[in-house]
């Protein structure tokens, strides 16, 4: 008698935020990570606390160069032998940041791809973002999906459309406005975050995340935090807010979460 396979995936958000981020996405057949803009020694320490070895992820996808999303990219690549995905133009230009990594675990995924990787679909799509060629990532399987969406300035109303009714997203939570204003930053700095190639604020990311939302939508992660132009109880009461405006019931019919700098969010399914 075959044992009942569960259906989906398992992830966790094991860090997010201005400081560094990364994403675990685990299957029966692949352990993969997107991006890793923090040590290899942290990394280790955030997927022991999930209860996992980083020793075991195959996959490693980049979305940009930007080093909160490259730092350990090379350390990871190096040490596990992981396979390396981002697209040409990443490629080039985090070189100097990950270092030298064998030229058969260096891999090219474009823009408006759809990739399987044994049990599990990778779709890549494009955004707007100061770096040579950001894109960011859609995961599915078995007809769930798990959309990574941060670091880009605005959403369009064709890659809302794209991204709509997923079964789970991580979705861009930045800056609050008013606290941006007032903030430390030089006016250069605060003009390139408010940009179309900047970052989405805490409003702007829960009103295109809540256009994307369906019946499937079981859970909401609010992600990449400016720690010191962000709140992580803002950026949680004003997506409520906004989703309750907009007719939505966040913690009824889908969680809204907290993501961590420096800590794992737990391993859920999808």
């Amino acid at each position: 008698m075959e044992l009942f396979e569960q259906k989906g995936f398992k992830i966790s958000v094991l860090a997010s935020g201005s400081s560094g981020n990364a994403t675990y996405i685990e299957t029966p057949k692949r352990k993969m990570i997107v991006d890793c803009g923090l040590s290899g020694k942290k990394m280790v320490e955030l997927m022991a606390s999930i209860g996992r070895n980083l020793a075991d992820v195959d996959t490693l996808f980049v979305t940009h160069e930007h080093r909160d999303h490259t730092h350990g990219v090379g350390v990871l690549a190096r040490k596990y032998k992981m396979n390396v995905y981002a697209n040409e133009a990443t490629w080039q230009a985090m070189d100097r940041i990950v270092g030298k990594i064998p030229i058969e675990q260096k891999h090219i995924i474009e823009p408006d791809e759809l990739k399987t990787f044994s049990d599990i679909d990778v779709q890549t799509f494009k955004v707007s973002h100061d770096a040579a060629n950001p894109q960011f990532y859609a995961f599915q399987k078995d007809q769930k999906q798990f959309v990574i969406l941060t670091d880009t300035g605005y959403v369009s109303e064709r890659l809302r459309a794209q991204l709509r009714g997923a079964d789970g997203y991580l979705i861009e939570s930045n800056h609050d406005l008013e606290l941006l204003r007032m903030g430390p930053y030089p006016w250069s700095l605060k003009q390139r975050i408010l940009s179309d190639e900047g970052h989405l604020s805490n409003n702007d990311g829960a009103l295109a995340v809540s256009e994307m939302l369906s019946d499937k939508t079981k859970h909401v992660f609010l992600g990449h935090l400016s720690k010191e132009t962000n709140m992580k109880q803002i950026a949680y009461d004003t997506a409520f807010q906004i989703m309750v405006e907009k007719g939505l019931a966040p913690n009824q019919h889908f969680a809204l979460h907290h993501t961590e700098p420096y800590a794992a969010q737990p391993l859920i399914d999808i």
